[in-house]
């Protein structure tokens, strides 16, 4: 177990939580939540001891170990991965290292010898024979293939680092596990795995996380931070946002009828308060009117954004048609012979690990890359916008918001442009920041503002939820469902694929699978349990 008692974190005079109580137990998986800012991660370090609170305690039941995700990718760089998973305990690896060195002494003593003893004794009781398979099956499952399992950390790319930092995490059984947004950057078959893990895991679990699929698969409770308060609600997310919403529905009605009361109670006071027989029945009423009070109804501090993307004009029937498509990047096949053709009504999603394949895809449709070989054509009623999964070229300028966004839109007047900033949360001031000094979430919204003013028919879309919070990850969610276009995108929110796409296409060492069905259907399917199998497997 792990407890909050009366904390308080103050930054000045702002306080990013107020006399939190909040009590985590064994056996239950809590889902984190709050807008952008609302102090989701400072939390979690509060649990964990790296921040110390203004005032008010944690409390972790004696004896019980804590792990927690790590986002520093470059920390185990000069450690082998294996080393690095078992790190996740870390009194196991300190008996691990011990003992090697003092086996490797030359002048092994009695002393030696009964210290051995004593570690092989503990070692033994922490299960440190199965370390190593356990860590390997761990990352196996997580999809590093055991051809890593030996490589230093500074071999891996930054996608197979955040696999490996997680198992460490969860290596070893820990009594309380704390998960600061562990889908990101994993790939949908990754984060099926941890779905499963979580699932079965039977100890206590805190996680954050912008993926309303996965909460709702893994949490028993939600945890809203909101106004410097936490609230817990039984349930996973839509159970909490059915609560919410009903609570607040509830207390509106309770307070509509607190003012017919009141309106009723003043009409009389009003009509025979001067009225001799009537007195005493006024001052009565008077009192009753006193002792009304409406609910304080507080709206939620979370901001959704409005994205509506609007062609300016309809799509004709010939919209892409792709024939023999190869590329080769240092030395690998990633695109092999792909062909398919899209129709006038496709939502295409394109899933599956080979995170390369599919930008290198969307590069070539959107003319930033040439392929080596076979060509695409788009129909001539047909105008494309692209979002890059990598914008640092895209913001590479001095240039404020306003006159980013203006240098993209036909119209060049200043009021119309604020108004598609403005849609995006972009308000007051932060018209003239500088592109470049924009946050991860920012830029984002800053493409899609792009987008939305191109008024191009066709979107392409590489990984656009990344670095955006739950409320502007459902109103692109929305907006994309409601697009009267074409879309082609890649995404790792299972939900955001599944109410959007109605194809799923995915490329499995350079070859192209190609299903005109939703994406639980496709998961289903037998091909998808064939390939999963080898994945596993791997």
């Amino acid at each position: 177990m792990i407890q909050a008692i009366n904390v308080t974190l103050r930054f000045g005079k702002k306080a990013l939580f107020e006399d939190v109580n909040i009590k985590f137990t064994q056996g239950n998986c809590y889902g984190l939540i709050g807008a952008n800012g609302a102090g989701k991660s400072t939390f979690l370090k509060i649990l964990t001891g790296e921040l110390e609170p203004t005032s008010g305690d944690v409390f972790i039941t004696p004896g019980e170990r804590l792990s927690f995700l790590k986002q520093d990718h470059f920390q185990y760089d000069s450690y082998p991965v294996l080393d690095t998973v078992i790190m996740g305990n870390a009194r196991l690896y300190e008996i691990m290292k011990e003992k090697d060195a003092l086996y490797a002494k030359e002048d092994f003593s009695e002393e030696d010898g009964i210290l051995a003893s004593e570690l092989e004794g503990e070692f033994a009781t922490m299960n440190g024979w199965e370390a190593e398979s356990d860590a390997a099956n761990l990352l196996n499952g997580l999809g590093v293939d055991t051809e890593y399992h030996y490589a230093l950390m500074s071999e891996l790319d930054g996608p197979l680092k955040v696999k490996v930092l997680l198992a460490q995490a969860l290596f070893g059984n820990p009594d309380i596990l704390l998960l600061d947004e562990p889908t990101n950057h994993l790939d949908l078959d990754a984060i099926a795995w941890l779905e499963e893990f979580l699932i079965n895991f039977e100890n206590t679990v805190i996680v954050v996380s912008h993926d309303r699929y996965f909460l709702n698969k893994v949490c028993t409770h939600t945890a809203d931070i909101d106004y410097a308060k936490i609230q817990l609600y039984a349930g996973n997310y839509d159970f909490w946002y059915e609560s919410s919403q009903l609570i607040i529905k509830q207390m509106k009605e309770a307070n509509r009828k607190k003012e017919e009361k009141i309106k009723e109670l003043q009409e009389f006071i009003q009509r025979f308060s001067a009225n001799a027989s009537k007195s005493k029945q006024a001052t009565s009423r008077k009192r009753a009117l006193e002792k009304i009070e409406l609910d304080e109804i507080k709206p939620s501090s979370r901001k959704y954004p409005y994205i509506d993307f609007r062609p300016n004009r309809e799509i004709g029937n010939e919209v892409l048609t792709v024939e023999g498509l190869s590329k080769t990047i240092d030395g690998v096949k990633v695109l092999d012979n792909i062909s398919f053709i899209v129709g006038r009504e496709d939502k295409i999603a394109f899933v599956g690990s080979n995170e390369l394949a599919k930008t290198t895809l969307f590069q070539i449709l959107a003319g930033e890359m040439e392929p080596d070989e076979g060509s695409y054509k788009w129909g001539v009623t047909t105008t494309q916008a692209y979002f890059p999964k990598d914008n640092t070229q895209v913001f590479d300028t001095d240039d404020i918001i306003v006159d980013w966004l203006t240098q993209y839109s036909e119209i060049k007047d200043a009021t119309y442009v604020r108004g598609f900033l403005g849609r995006m949360l972009f308000a007051g001031d932060d018209g003239v920041k500088k592109v470049r000094v924009l946050s991860g979430g920012e830029k984002v919204r800053c493409l899609l503002s792009r987008m939305m003013i191109s008024g191009a028919n066709v979107l392409i879309f590489d990984e656009p939820t990344n670095h955006l919070d739950m409320e502007s990850i459902t109103a692109l969610n929305n907006g994309l469902i409601k697009f009267n276009g074409v879309a082609l995108f890649s995404c790792h929110d299972h939900q955001f694929v599944q109410t959007t796409a109605n194809r799923i296409m995915e490329i499995v060492n350079g070859q192209l699978i190609d299903k005109i069905t939703t994406y639980d259907e496709y998961l289903a399917s037998d091909e998808m349990a064939r390939k999963r199998a080898v994945y596993n497997a791997n």
